[in-house]
């Protein structure tokens, strides 16, 4: 059996447990009519030994799935080296690939007349220690799945506690992925910060944040700026705030013009309507955005330029940002609809009820109300525009111009961060270890943007309490 296989068996295996743990209650109660006997319902005795079927099962299952591939490969690597001088097992590595694919071509009933009598005799030992694993761990999982069942059918008694053991092993899955999540964090954080610490010890700190030519690429000439690297990261800085604030100054106001009209001027149908239909372009591929700005937005924005006589580049800056900023709209708009929404209907019957018009009420006490949700919509929103890729890549470009003109061409930190790790490269160059200081940073300015809105949401909350 498959991994796949044995999994979806202990899933069959746990429903049918299940049944077993609620006609063991009820046998164990002297009846359906008895069941009020129990300490606990029949219902939680099944969810109890379902559990205790399937989580030893799979976390078994996982641990020897992730340690199988290295334990055979251990088991051939000594088969082998009895056959082999001490020159050839220096290639032990290329060896065990080789035994490997002549394994799969004698399965897959492929030509193997090139192959030595020694070679298929290792494929052949490769292929029944592989056979073996897999009987192995199939008769363990069921044995424990079984076992493990078995075990707990004989605890239940009317005195057994099965709520109570159920909640310790709900509350131990929720802490473990409570610290999966945390773990992962703790990783994605650690690996970008210690490759950011092996391209600082290349490049200073002082070069790379205040640096204005950014020209990573290796030199063919000693005189060009990229002879020894040019890492300032600034153009890369000033292009991603660039290109957020003109997105930000499209889809702040109009998303919290639709917000406002959704929910506090639009009929029930029109915004059950209107609502679905704008969030639709949240789930239009960036790809197609690009593929908008590139051959749509950019153009009509250049042809302007001819008529009024204004130089601008076929990729502009502008054409990312105000394409970017449709993107955004329903992030601010939908999130931000929902906080005024929520407002206690109380606040906005009492201020018209003194007097004050609809308009008043919006805002000076419905958006003041608002402004944690708001907040959050916003910050949202300035996150999803900095981490944007593909809209710039299509639409502005990739040259790294330091400039505040959003009539030039410019590129941003995750373009550079795709750029510089596309294809082969070698992780111990400077031009690579780049790509992880600029990853450093970006995580560094949204950690900075949460700290400011956790701020800004905990002033006004402790204000509208």
């Amino acid at each position: 059996m498959t991994t796949t296989h044995l999994a979806f068996a202990v899933i069959i295996i746990a429903l049918f447990s299940y049944w077993l743990g609620i006609k063991r209650a009820i046998t164990v109660a002297g009846g359906e009519q008895h069941t009020r006997q129990l300490v606990s319902l029949p219902s939680q005795y099944g969810l109890l030994t379902a559990f205790w079927c399937g989580l030893p099962a799979i976390l078994f299952l996982l641990i020897w799935s992730a340690i199988e591939a290295s334990i055979v490969d251990s088991l051939l690597i000594q088969q082998v080296m009895l056959t082999l001088d001490t020159t050839a097992q220096q290639n032990m590595s290329l060896l065990v690939n080789n035994i490997k694919i002549l394994a799969e071509k004698v399965q897959l009933n492929e030509d193997v007349s090139a192959a030595t009598a020694l070679q298929l005799q290792h494929a052949a030992y490769y292929t029944e220690l592989n056979t073996k694993a897999t009987w192995l761990k199939t008769l363990l999982t069921l044995v424990i799945a079984v076992g493990c069942v078995a075990v707990l059918l004989t605890k239940i008694k009317q005195s057994f506690h099965a709520r109570n053991n159920l909640e310790k092993i709900v509350s131990g899955l929720l802490f473990t992925c409570s610290g999966i999540a945390l773990l992962t964090t703790i990783g994605i954080v650690m690996s970008v910060l210690f490759e950011s610490i092996a391209f600082f010890s290349k490049v200073p700190v002082t070069e790379f944040l205040f640096g204005t030519q950014w020209s990573p690429q290796i030199a063919m000439r000693a005189d060009q700026v990229g002879g020894s690297g040019a890492f300032g990261a600034i153009p890369l800085f000033v292009g991603t705030i660039l290109i957020s604030t003109i997105a930000m100054c499209l889809a702040i106001p109009v998303g919290l013009m639709i917000a406002i009209y959704l929910s506090q001027y639009a009929s029930p149908r029109l915004r059950s309507v209107a609502k679905p239909m704008l969030e639709i372009l949240a789930g239009v591929p960036t790809v197609v955005y690009g593929f908008f700005a590139a051959l749509t937005v950019a153009p009509l924005i250049r042809d302007f330029g001819i008529l009024v006589d204004l130089p601008i580049v076929a990729e502009s800056a502008l054409a990312a940002g105000l394409v970017m900023g449709v993107m955004i709209i329903p992030f601010v708009s939908s999130l931000s609809e929902d906080a005024l929404t929520a407002v206690p209907a109380a606040l906005k019957e009492g201020s018209i009820g003194m007097g004050a018009t609809h308009s008043e009420t919006i805002r000076k006490v419905l958006f003041p109300a608002a402004i944690p949700g708001i907040v959050g919509a916003i910050l949202l929103a300035v996150s999803r525009a900095i981490g944007e890729t593909m809209i710039v890549v299509m639409a502005a470009g990739l040259a790294a111009n330091l400039t505040f003109n959003p009539i030039e061409s410019v590129t941003t930190v995750t373009v550079q961060i795709v750029s510089l790790l596309k294809g082969d490269q070698e992780f111990d160059s400077a031009k690579t270890l780049a790509a992880f200081a600029l990853g450093l940073m970006l995580f560094i300015t949204t950690l900075a943007l949460n700290i400011a809105a956790l701020k800004i949401v905990r002033k006004y909350r402790e204000q509208y309490d």
